[in-house]
C-alpha cells in the first residue's frame, strides 16, 4: 500500500500539472492570437506561473517526501515509475535558482515575439541582442544543471528534453548517418533524374479549402475534436493542455501539400497526447516519454503512413474534390501516383520543415553541431549566419540567400529550446522502427490506409507507446514494442525501399 508520503507527492504533483496546463494554453495563445502589445504582460504572467511551479517543485518538503516514499516502498510498478519521474523532475528543478527561471521565462517570451518580426523582415541583427540574452541564460541553466546532475553542459540540457539522452550516443548515430546519406542522396537524385519529373499542381488553393481537407484527414486519423483543435501560427506546433490539445499549421495558397502534411505531422503529436494513460494524466509517469519518442509519433504518421502509396491512393480523390472549384483537378497531375511522387521527391532545399526525409537529417545535424558550438563558446553569435551558410553548403549542398531562409527559420533557439534539435532525427529513426514492427504485427495496416482506416496503426501505437506514458525509458519502450533498441539499419532500409527499390 502506498505510504502517506507517496500520496502527498501525488497530490502536490497534480497541482503542478494544473499550472503546466495553464502555461500550455498561454503559450498557445501567444503564438496564435496574442497582440504584440501584450508581450511584456504575457511575459510577466508566464514567468510568474513558471516561478510558482518551480517553487512548488523545489520546496524542501518535496525532497523529504521523496526520501520517505522511497524508503517506505509498498508501490506497484506504475507508482514506482511515477516516483522515479518525480525524483527526476525534482533534481532538474532544484538545480536552477528561481531568479534564473524567471529571467529565462521573460527573455524567451520577448525573444519569441521578436523572432516573428525578425524572420518576416530578414533581420538577424535586430534579433541578436535578445537572442544573445537567451543564449546567456540558457548557458547559466545548463551550467547549474551540469553541476547538480554530474553531466556536461549540453547533456544536462539534452536530458531535459530526452531523459537519458547523451551527446556521445547522438554523435555515434549521426556519424553513421553522415557516412551513409551523401552517397545515398546522390544515388536517389540520379535515379530521380532518369525518370520523368512529377507534374506540378496548379492552384490557387484557398486557405479555407485547405483547412477543411486537413480537418477531414485529422478525423480519419482519429483526432478527438472534443479534446483539441486546429489553428494557425508562424511555426507549426502541438501544445495546449491535458485533454485540450492545440495544434497549428501555416498555409500557402500556391501549394497546399506542405500545410497538409504539416497538419498530419502535428496530428501525430496530438494523438500521442490524447492517448496517454487517463489514470495517470496529472502525474509525471503519465507524461509522454521524451521528445525523441514524441517526434517519432509525428513522423510515424506523416512520413511513414501519410507519404505511403497506400494512403495517397485514399487521399487523392479527397484532394481533387477539395479544390475542384478552384483548380483543374481532372488532369494527370492529380493521380495518386503523381501525388506520391510529389510527396516523396528528394531535393536539396533550404527549409528544415519542408525537407524530405532523405535530406532532413542533414538539417538536424547542422543545428546540433552549431548549437553545441554556441553553448560551448566555440561559435560567437555574430558568426552564426556565416557558419550556418557554410554548414548548409557542406551538409545539404545549398546556400541560403538570406538569413530568413537560414538561421532565422526556426523558433527553437529564441524560445529557449537548446539541445532539442537532435530529437527530430532520433524520432525519424524510431518512427521507421515502429512502423516496420506495426506492419509486421498488423497485416491490415497498409491495406487499411488505402481506405483511410488508421485504426490498425493508431491502435498498435496506443497499445505499445501512447498508453505506456513514462513508465519505461525510451530504450525499454522501443525494445518492448519492436524487439530491439534503436537500430539505424532499420531507418536506412526504409529509405532504400522507398527511394531506390520502388
Amino acid at each position: 500500500m502506498p505510504s502517506a508520503a507517496y500520496r502527498e507527492l501525488e497530490r502536490r504533483f497534480a497541482r503542478m500539472s494544473g499550472i503546466d496546463n495553464a502555461l500550455g494554453i498561454l503559450h498557445w495563445d501567444q503564438e496564435t492570437q496574442m497582440p504584440e502589445g501584450a508581450t511584456e504582460t504575457r511575459g510577466d504572467a508566464l514567468a510568474t506561473l513558471q516561478v510558482l511551479h518551480h517553487e512548488l517543485l523545489t520546496d524542501p518538503r518535496v525532497g523529504e517526501l521523496l526520501d520517505g516514499a522511497e524508503a517506505a516502498g509498498g508501490l506497484d510498478a506504475w507508482q514506482q515509475a511515477n516516483l522515479r519521474e518525480m525524483r527526476r523532475g525534482y533534481l532538474h528543478a532544484t538545480a536552477v535558482p528561481a531568479d534564473l527561471v524567471e529571467a529565462s521565462a521573460k527573455a524567451t517570451t520577448a525573444c519569441e515575439v521578436a523572432w516573428r518580426a525578425a524572420r518576416r523582415d530578414n533581420d538577424f541583427a535586430g534579433l541578436k541582442p535578445r537572442l544573445a540574452l537567451v543564449l546567456s541564460l540558457t548557458r547559466q541553466v545548463g551550467e547549474a544543471k551540469s553541476a547538480a546532475l554530474g553531466l556536461d553542459l549540453y547533456d544536462a540540457l539534452l536530458d531535459g528534453f530526452e531523459p537519458g539522452g547523451r551527446a556521445a550516443e547522438i554523435d555515434a548515430v549521426f556519424a553513421e548517418l553522415a557516412a551513409f546519406l551523401p552517397a545515398f542522396t546522390a544515388e536517389v537524385l540520379e535515379r530521380q533524374a532518369s525518370r520523368p519529373a512529377p507534374l506540378p499542381l496548379a492552384g490557387p488553393f484557398p486557405v479555407e479549402m485547405q483547412r477543411r481537407l486537413g480537418l477531414d484527414l485529422m478525423r480519419a486519423a482519429g483526432f478527438d475534436f472534443e479534446r483539441g483543435r486546429l489553428d494557425v501560427s508562424a511555426h507549426p506546433f502541438c501544445g495546449g493542455a491535458d485533454n485540450d490539445v492545440r495544434i497549428t499549421t501555416r498555409y500557402d495558397e500556391t501549394d497546399f501539400t506542405k500545410a497538409l502534411m504539416g497538419v498530419m505531422h502535428e496530428t501525430g503529436h496530438a494523438l500521442y497526447e490524447q492517448g496517454r494513460p487517463a489514470a495517470w494524466m496529472h502525474q509525471p509517469v503519465g507524461s509522454s516519454r521524451g521528445m525523441a519518442m514524441h517526434e517519432s509519433q509525428s513522423l510515424a504518421l506523416e512520413m511513414q503512413a501519410c507519404r505511403s502509396a497506400e494512403f495517397l491512393a485514399y487521399a487523392a480523390p479527397l484532394m481533387r474534390a477539395a479544390f475542384a472549384d478552384h483548380a483543374d483537378t481532372g488532369g494527370p497531375a492529380w493521380t495518386a501516383d503523381n501525388l506520391h511522387r510529389l510527396y516523396t521527391r528528394v531535393e536539396r532545399g533550404l527549409i528544415r520543415v519542408d525537407a524530405d526525409e532523405v535530406t532532413y537529417p542533414a538539417h538536424v545535424i547542422l543545428r546540433y553541431r552549431l548549437e553545441r558550438a554556441m553553448l560551448n563558446g566555440d561559435l560567437a553569435l555574430d558568426d552564426l549566419p556565416g557558419a550556418w551558410a557554410d554548414a548548409m553548403a557542406d551538409l545539404v549542398g545549398v546556400v541560403p540567400p538570406d538569413d530568413r531562409r537560414g538561421c532565422l527559420q526556426d523558433i527553437h533557439w529564441p524560445g529557449g529550446a537548446w539541445a532539442y534539435f537532435p530529437t527530430y532525427t532520433l524520432g525519424a529513426m524510431i518512427a521507421a522502427q515502429l512502423f516496420d514492427a506495426a506492419c509486421k504485427a498488423e497485416p491490415d495496416l497498409l491495406p487499411g490506409l488505402t481506405r483511410g482506416d488508421f485504426a490498425p496503426f493508431v491502435g498498435w501505437l496506443r497499445r505499445h507507446v501512447h498508453s505506456q506514458g513514462s513508465a519505461r525509458t525510451t530504450t525499454e519502450l522501443l525494445t518492448a514494442a519492436t524487439g530491439r533498441p534503436l537500430d539505424a539499419g532499420v531507418f536506412k532500409a526504409h529509405l532504400r525501399r522507398r527511394y531506390l527499390d520502388a
